[in-house]
């Protein structure tokens, strides 16, 4: 099938033809310059605000950065000076240990200050210097920044250094809470909480905590032992598998007049 040739366009056709592409450009053009208009005039009205917004974000991510680093760094340093201190402890170096430890146990952090002021307490207790190893195992427990478990042991510790000089109620009182099974000071806070039942004369209190700490798994074969003889002196049966009664050791009779 034989295709119609295609009609060439008149002048007038062409004409037409151009002014439409032409028009076509020019609107195209002044859209252009209208959204350019647009973009200048929200830059000038709203650049400023952007530009700060964006220079803020940019400042608060570096310093971000900066002090995630600063931090990671600072660890890594107290860490050194506590390992430092600990090693000239373990080697009787106990002055340079104490002084080591000084920029932790005033400026520490993560735990490192309470760490330390918990190191400089057992120094000062093995050089016979009581009064300041009290101090700094009360300002342990009673820094709220620092970890409970911390906070805890320090309390602990300060009780049995004061102990004989302490009032039994107020061992009681300070101790009550952590002087029950499960928590983690249980044996050591216990074992004072139960003397001190002992000078209150409430040997009814006393036997059964000392029963419970010779049956807890978690405390040292010394605490349970001493606790299950305590248990024995006040009449609690704190062994719970007879076979290991009859392997016991049995005291020696007393001396007559004893």
């Amino acid at each position: 099938m034989a295709l119609r040739p295609t009609r060439p366009q008149s002048r007038n056709e062409q004409l037409a033809e151009r002014d439409a592409a032409q028009q076509d450009g020019f609107l195209r053009e002044v859209d252009e310059a209208l959204r350019q208009d647009e973009m200048v005039g929200a830059f000038k009205r709203y650049g400023k605000s952007v530009g700060v917004l964006i220079v803020a974000g940019l400042l608060g991510l570096a310093g971000w950065l900066w002090w995630t680093d600063h931090q990671k760094a600072a660890r890594a340093e107290r860490a050194e000076t506590f390992v430092l201190a600990l090693d000239q402890v373990e080697g009787g170096q106990l002055d340079a240990g104490y002084k080591a430890l000084d920029p932790l146990a005033q400026q520490g952090g993560d735990g490192s200050q309470a760490a330390a002021r918990m190191l400089q307490a057992g120094i000062a207790l093995e050089q016979g210097r009581k009064s300041e190893a009290v101090k700094l195992l009360s300002a342990v427990a009673g820094d709220s920044a620092a970890a409970q478990p911390y906070r805890d042991l320090a309390l602990v510790r300060q009780v049995a250094v004061e102990f004989d000089t302490m009032r039994p109620d107020d061992v009681v009182g300070k101790l009550k809470t952590l002087a029950t099974p499960g928590n983690p000071w249980f044996a050591s806070a216990a074992e004072l909480v139960g003397m001190a039942y002992l000078k209150q004369g409430k040997n009814d209190l006393a036997g059964p905590l000392f029963a419970a700490i010779s049956r807890d798994k978690d405390a040292s074969d010394s605490a349970r032992s001493r606790a299950r003889q305590m248990a024995g002196l006040l009449g609690v049966d704190a062994i719970d598998d007879p076979g290991k009664a009859a392997a016991m050791p049995q005291a020696a009779p007393a001396a007559p007049g004893q």
